[in-house]
């Protein structure tokens, strides 16, 4: 069990890391080579097809009949409104915005996650989710134009019920996690949101001029369908097997301290100073606090045994 529990952290670290790249590398095709719906069913269509090939050839498992209306739920939450919203409303407001909205999610998640599987909120979780938003704001804030208003409102909504809509995904997919594999599931909501965002992305899909794609747009491409769709999908799926939701959540607040690392190795465009280090200390002990199992007190009556 202690294997596939760090497994899964390494899992999540992965993940993160990959949408922290993610961030640089998909500005550079959107929207000045694909728009914002084609390319999320350029994502899904993608990654789907892969799913399928994977679970087809290497994955011999059936799905119960009764299981599909949960797994159509689930695209809905995890693909389409997931993706389509989140790119939507990162048009109509600005991206300081988005990320510090977003920092809601775990929080989301605790709470769905006691309603739905009657996880328990200790005050170690709650405890280790508000340092870890600390820890979140100190990286996104510093030097950043971060304002609400009337012009960013709708984009500002439309971020907020993504990560609404992302939390019910991250909930609800865990007990099927429980009955089957990974690729199963996965397969089996891509399908149903491929069909969800076709009708959305298929006249921007169109409208590409792929002639204008250089070399170095189309390794962007690969890595979102690669990597941020294909194997984060696969990866944050698996984590679910062997942590809670809100494990699992907590870890988005590694991306902006992530992303702040990719441009200091990769980019040469940023510097470590001591704002990351403490924002990168309350992130990492927020993750801590949340990942520890709560340990409720002995009875006095009964004591360790030696």
């Amino acid at each position: 069990m202690k294997n596939k529990t760090l497994q899964a952290h390494l899992a999540l670290i992965i993940v993160n890391i990959i949408y922290a790249a993610n961030f640089s590398i998909a500005k550079e095709v959107m929207p000045a080579f694909v728009q914002p719906f084609a390319f999320v069913l350029m994502r899904v269509g993608g990654a789907l097809s892969l799913f399928w090939i994977v679970g087809t050839f290497f994955i011999k498992e059936k799905v119960d009949k009764k299981d599909l209306p949960r797994m159509a739920l689930l695209a809905v939450f995890g693909v389409a409104l997931n993706q389509l919203l989140f790119l939507k409303g990162l048009s109509l407001t600005k991206p300081i915005n988005g990320a510090i909205i977003m920092t809601s999610n775990p929080i989301i998640v605790m709470i769905i996650a006691a309603v739905f599987l009657k996880e328990k909120i200790s005050f170690q979780k709650i405890a280790g989710i508000l340092i870890g938003i600390v820890g979140a704001l100190i990286m996104l804030l510093y030097g950043k134009d971060f304002a609400l208003g009337s012009d960013t409102l709708f984009g500002d909504m439309l971020i907020l019920i993504n990560s609404v809509s992302w939390a019910m995904y991250v909930v609800l997919v865990k007990p099927l996690m429980q009955k089957y594999n990974t690729f199963t599931v996965v397969k089996w909501v891509f399908l149903f949101g491929f069909l969800y965002v076709l009708p959305f992305g298929f006249n921007e899909f169109q409208s590409i001029q792929w002639e204008t794609f250089t070399p170095h747009i189309w390794k962007d491409v690969l890595f979102v369908v690669l990597a941020t769709t294909f194997f984060a999908y696969i990866l944050n799926t698996y984590a679910l097997r062997a942590l809670s939701p809100s494990v699992v959540s907590i870890y988005i607040y590694l991306q902006p301290f992530l992303a702040s690392l990719i441009a200091i190795v990769y980019y040469k465009n940023d510097e470590l100073d001591l704002r990351k280090l403490t924002a990168g200390v309350l992130i990492i002990f927020g993750v801590y606090l949340v990942s520890m199992p709560f340990k409720k007190s002995l009875p006095k009556s009964k004591e360790l045994p030696e």
